[in-house]
This record gives structure tokens, sequence and C-alpha cells, in this order.
């Protein structure tokens, strides 16, 4: 919007509060700071929600691959010839056979459930998810024969265990006897204690090399299944449809799509419910820049009359009103994107702050499933947020600066 000298001098002026225009200026202020928390709510909220979908997608994609091969029967005798054939599939990275098996685990006089994880050593060594998040101990002492294994921390905080210490694993399908199946029980030496950030994880598995859960499971040298990972998680549908027809009668592929299919759908459903939700923060917001502009106009008919007959034009009263609603909603939206990025950086600290002043616990890592209140601002979110806000106070401007311009100096000024 270009402005002569003159209309600028003007537009900065009605910025500015005036004599007995103290409530006009209130207005104004309120308008600019609904503005901005508008914005502010926005983009923390948005940021918040492709946080918690994307520290969702990387552990649990990190732990589960991007698909896993499973055999009908819970078994994949020729896992080798499948992953081999896996590897050599254009777009597939990695090719790793893993068993999953929920058992009972005791120590320390106490019982919970737990999920025991077979991996080839290199394999939970090269996985960064598990061995770059290790707290105490270290990943190297698994390795087979060792009778070692690692513990998820809220599983080591429930039974007591640390490194050294012992935990004793109960597999129902144990040998059978002239009384019955007698179930099997292994003591295993804890060698690392990991936390991946998600509780559901971290209170349950038990990290173990793949020939110790084989005997444990007496599985032989079967396996429960052949994890994949793939160049584009996006297109891992198409990138594994040749290996589907390799593997078609013996085994299925099941992606993280269908193995987390709720969870994500409800994070994307979420995250447009809110953003329309706290998109009428803005609107409202909106709304007061329309009622201050109203008001100013009423409170300058008479200058604006004086102006018209001094030969200011129709379209140059409407571009001073409109400068000043767009300079108030852009201030807003800067003030807001400030006090987006300042909260977002110290979101923690303000989670942890209200917590000890509350006393309540907001962010319960067996309800959010993750540990720490994550955040990942997208710029093109953004940007479609500062457009936004942008276009509506526009349109706010548009009435007020309309009625300004058609202030008619003959009816104003009869009687003066």
């Amino acid at each position: 919007m270009i402005l002569n000298r003159a209309e600028r001098m003007l537009a900065r002026r009605y910025l500015l509060p005036g004599k007995g225009e103290g409530f006009i200026f209130l207005v104004a202020s309120i308008s600019l700071i609904a503005v901005a928390l508008g914005v502010a709510a926005l983009i923390i909220v948005m940021s918040v929600m492709n946080g918690f979908r994307a520290e969702l997608f990387e552990k649990i994609v990190g732990l589960n691959g991007h698909a896993v091969v499973q055999g009908y029967n819970g078994q994949l005798s020729d896992w080798r010839q499948i992953a081999d054939a896996a590897e050599r599939t254009p777009g597939v990275t990695s090719a790793v056979p893993l068993i999953e098996q929920p058992l009972m685990g005791t120590a320390n006089g106490r019982f919970e459930g737990v999920l025991v994880r077979g991996m080839r050593a290199e394999d939970i060594r090269a996985n960064q998810t598990i061995s770059g998040n290790v707290l105490a101990g270290d990943m190297r002492t698994l390795t087979p024969g060792s009778n070692r294994v690692a513990v998820g921390s809220r599983l080591a905080d429930t039974l007591g265990l640390y490194p050294g210490g012992q935990i004793t694993l109960w597999n129902p399908e144990g040998r059978s006897t002239v009384v019955g199946t007698v179930p099997r029980e292994v003591t295993y030496t804890v060698g690392a204690v990991f936390d991946v950030g998600i509780n559901d994880y971290d209170k349950a598995y038990v990290v173990m090399p793949i020939e110790d859960a084989q005997q444990l499971l007496l599985m032989g040298d079967q396996v429960g299944m052949v994890e994949l990972q793939t160049t584009d998680p996006d297109k891992v549908q198409q990138i594994l449809a040749p290996l589907q027809r390799v593997i078609q009668g013996k085994a299925i592929i099941v992606d993280w799509r269908q193995m987390n299919s709720a969870l994500f759908e409800a994070l994307q459903v979420e995250r447009v419910a809110m953003f329309i939700v706290l998109s009428l923060i803005v609107l409202v917001a909106v709304f007061n820049i329309l009622s201050s502009l109203i008001m100013l106009v009423r409170a300058k008919t008479r200058d604006i009359a004086i102006l018209r007959t001094m030969g200011a034009s129709r379209h140059g009263m409407m571009r001073v009103f409109m400068t000043v609603g767009v300079t108030i909603g852009s201030l807003g939206i800067v003030l807001g994107m400030i006090l987006g990025a300042v909260f977002l950086y110290f979101r923690q600290a303000v989670v942890d702050a209200i917590e000890k002043l509350t006393g309540q616990n907001l962010w319960d890592p067996s309800i959010r499933m993750l540990t720490e209140l994550p955040s990942k601002t997208d710029p093109f979110e953004v940007t479609a947020i500062v457009l936004t806000a942008l276009i509506l106070s526009f349109l706010a401007t548009l009435y007020p600066a309309y009625k300004a311009a058609s202030t008619d100096p003959v009816q104003v000024l009869r009687y003066e």
C-alpha cells in the first residue's frame, strides 16, 4: 500500500493517542495484544503437535522400522532368505531379524509384564533409538551367550534394577513333564539401562541378543519377524510391492501406518481441529481492530471533513485508515511470533514451573507417551498463520476505511 507524505503523517498521527482519545488507544492496544496472543497460541500449539507427531514417529519407527515381515504363525524359519530378498529390493536400506515376545519378569520380589526383544548384537549397537539413549551400563556387554540384557528405564525403576542387577524371565511354554508343562525361567544380568522417551517402551522392553532370545523361547533357529527400513516411509507400500510377491503364501508385510494407524490419524484430526479452534482467537482480535477503527473514524469525522475540503481524496482517506488497521495487526503478528518463539524455547521450563506452582503433573508420560513436551516448528505453517492473521486484519479495515472515505464534508461542516 503506497502512501504519499501527507497520508503517512496522518497514519502516524492516528496511531498515537491524541487529546481525549485514551479510550480509543486502549481498545487499539487490546486489539494488538489480542492478535499477538492469537498468533502465539497458534504457533505454539501447531509446533507442539508437529513435535509430538515427529517424536512419536522417530521413536516408534526407530524401534519397529517402516515395516515388518511376519510369518502367519508368528515365526519365520526361512528368515535369512527373506532378509536377503528384502535387502536386494530397491529402496530398502536394512532388513533386521527380530524376536518380540511378552513374558513375565521378576526382580527383588516384584513381578512385572515385560516385552522381550531379541536382536543381533550388531543391530542393537547400530540402533540409535536404543543404544543412543543409554542411561547406565554399556550395550557392548550384550553379546551372544553373555546372559546379559538391557532394560527400559521405567521398568528398571519399577523392579529396582541397575547394571549388574538380576532379572528373571518366565516363559510359560516350558518343558513338558509327567505333571504338565513346567514354565521355563532364566536369570539374566542387567548390562545396561536405556530410555527411549516413550513410556510404553521404557516400562516394558527387555533387549537381549537374538541367540539368547531363541534359547529362552525354545525357537531353535527361527525368528518372529524381519524389520525393514526404507528410503521413504511415505512410499513404503510402493517400495515393498516387489517383496510382497516374493513372500506371498509364507508371510505378510505390515507397514508403520497399519501398526499405528489409529494413533497417527487421531493426531492429524486433532491438529486440524486445534488450528480451526485457535484461529477463532485471531478472528476475535480482528473484530477488536474493527471496533477501534470505527471509534477512531467517528472521533475524527470533523477532521476528515476538513481534510476532504482541503483536497484529500476518498482513496487517500481509505489508504490512511487501512494502513492504521494493518499496522496494528502487523505489530500484533510480530509480537505474537516473538512470544511464540520464547515460549517454545522455554517450554519445558514453563511446564515444570506450572507443575511446581499447582502441584499437578501436567505431563504424565503414562498418558502423553512422551517424557517431555516436544516441539517442531514448520516454517510453512508459520507462514500460513501470519498470512491468515494479516488477511483478516486487512479485511477488518475495509468497512471503517470506506466509512471514512464516504464522509460528506458539506453535511459535517454545515453548522460549523
